[in-house]
């Protein structure tokens, strides 16, 4: 099998899909054509997944990679680069499992322009698809920027009455980050591509191989940061979120929930700290106090929430306050612990808002105080919410348990952090979670059933049944079985790590070089060693002597 093409039919076919459908008369060929490409494209990542070996190293170039170059002009080095390790295998086989789920539970809920609603989802997975399989800097940004045009319609069009607000705050809020993002990539490129004879380049291993002098890294790590950040999104750059979940039709609340806001995370764990170690550093402890700000903050506004959706938005103000706190811990276990909580957040999240969903197209209200005693009429539904819940809560044996356990056991251990009240601090959001979702499932399912429409609800149909079914298989599988998913990040993550440490001295090295070629006396502190950054690998001291695994 030719795995570099699959790439890009993974990331493609649903482009294809969408343009099939504009030539489509009825609503009912649309919808099947929809769900038909987005199952393929599921079925086609499979095959990226089975033919991923973890232990097979993709220092040199990832594995079943596909670069067509030639597009530009000799000593510009920008071309179409895609591939598949550690660090985005997982969040491709979300996106692609997710995009027939969404494709299902719009099936009804979706009842005017059914051809530009699902064309633009078909959209919006390529787009996101791209991002995670992007290593090209240039070609990142493209499908990056990308992602906002469908989502922005998404909302604006088929979203709640406030709509076209939450839809436009959703675009400013994104588009300011990423076009400073955008001066950061022109500005690198020009950097590297000159240190290394190339002119400009934007190939993401030619990226790690140039150490940034210390004073750059500052500003470029702010402008990078600050775009993924609000992607993300970190506290206090979250505002635009709760707005987007609840105006955005069922739909568009689970891709945002489940990869859209995964595109943050994954663009810090993948440039910002690889390009700008020392500055990562630097910042690491400001960045831990947001997340953990994030944490509890997100948790006390989900607790006094009275709209079940909105309640479900700020928890993932919350729970990806963990993902953050975890890849700036600069630990093996907690950078793992990071990587796997997306996948988790996105399985579980996305669950929540999928039920919150069907409630609603029952009911036509969102507000907790509406229901009550649903536990007796709608039983199947309440079993899968209280699944959920509890696995959004982080119930050990269930999904969610695994990520927030090592991301707050490798932080604990974190050198850099240092600071064990500030982890107990996050800890306290465990139990948070805990206390506002069971509120909502007591509020919602459980007490006195006062009213008639909610004694007459209908309980969950068989397609409602299909797109649950295997988001509570993998809630099941990854909680009391997670070694087959860690052992795909682990090899990644270590090579992640021991380029960051090996940069991070390197850096320090050529600023002391610097300095002592520069006409003044050194001071002792020139002469001395750089501190690492961790504890050093025998990889990264290879790196550092020379022998780069990168190139």
């Amino acid at each position: 099998m030719d795995f570099a093409a699959l790439t890009s039919l993974v990331i493609f076919l649903p482009l294809l899909g969408a343009l099939a459908l504009l030539a489509l008369p009825s609503p009912e060929s649309i919808k099947w054509t929809a769900l038909g490409t987005t199952v393929l494209t599921f079925v086609a990542s499979i095959g990226l997944f089975m033919g991923y070996d973890p232990a097979v190293s993709t220092a040199e170039m990832p594995q079943m990679a596909h670069v067509v170059g030639g597009w530009f002009p000799e000593g510009v080095d920008v071309k179409y680069f895609v591939g598949i390790d550690g660090l985005n295998i997982l969040l491709v086989l979300l996106t692609t499992l997710l995009g027939p789920i969404v494709v299902l539970s719009s099936w009804f809920y979706i009842e005017h322009s059914h051809k530009g609603y699902y064309a633009l989802l078909l959209l919006l997975q390529t787009g996101v698809t791209g991002v995670f399989m992007a290593f090209d800097l240039v070609l990142f940004y493209v499908f990056f920027e990308l992602t906002l045009i469908p989502m922005y319609f998404i909302i604006g069009i088929w979203g709640g009455e406030d709509r076209i607000y939450a839809a436009i705050k959703f675009v400013l809020y994104t588009l300011v980050g990423s076009l400073l993002m955008l001066a950061g990539v022109l500005f690198l490129g020009y950097a590297a591509g000159s240190a290394q004879g190339i002119g400009f380049t934007t190939d993401w291993y030619n990226l790690i191989d140039y150490t940034i002098p210390l004073g750059t890294q500052t500003w470029l790590f702010f402008v990078f940061a600050l775009a993924f950040a609000i992607k993300v999104p970190l506290f206090p750059l979250h505002t635009w979120l709760p707005d987007a979940h609840v105006q955005a039709p069922t739909g568009g609340s689970v891709i945002l929930a489940g990869v859209l806001l995964k595109m943050g995370t994954y663009g810090l764990l993948r440039f910002c700290l690889p390009f700008f170690p020392n500055a990562a550093q630097s910042a690491a402890v400001l960045i831990a106090v947001l997340a953990v700000i994030g944490i509890i903050y997100g948790a006390l506004l989900a607790r006094v929430q009275p709209d079940a959706k909105k309640l479900v938005a700020y928890s993932s103000v919350s729970h990806l306050g963990f993902v953050v706190l975890g890849i700036f811990a600069f630990t093996t276990e907690a950078m793992q612990g990071a990587v796997i909580q997306m996948i988790n957040h996105g399985i579980s999240t996305g669950a929540l808002f999928l039920l919150v969903g069907m409630l609603y197209e029952r009911r036509h209200t969102r507000l907790m105080s509406d229901y009550g005693g649903l536990a007796s009429s709608v039983p199947v539904l309440t079993t899968f919410m209280i699944l959920s819940v509890l696995a959004s809560a982080g119930l050990p044996g269930l999904n969610g348990f695994v990520g927030e356990f090592m991301i707050l056991l490798g932080s604990f251990k974190s050198t850099v952090l240092d600071s064990p009240m500030l982890i107990a601090l996050a800890t306290s959001g465990v139990i948070l979670a805990a206390v506002y979702l069971l509120h909502m499932v007591y509020n919602t399912f459980f007490g006195e059933l006062t009213h008639t429409e909610n004694a007459e609800m209908t309980d969950m149909t068989m397609r409602e049944f299909v797109l649950m079914a295997p988001l509570a298989i993998l809630m099941l599988v990854m909680g009391f079985y997670p070694q087959p998913f860690l052992n795909q990040t682990a090899p990644t993550t270590d090579f992640l790590l021991e380029t960051i440490e090996a940069k991070h001295i390197a850096a320090i090295e050529a600023e002391h070089e610097a300095t002592a070629s520069a006409p003044a006396v050194p001071s002792a502190d020139t002469e001395a060693a750089p501190a690492p950054l961790f504890e050093t690998t025998p990889a990264a001291l290879r790196l550092h002597a020379g022998s780069s695994p990168t190139r």
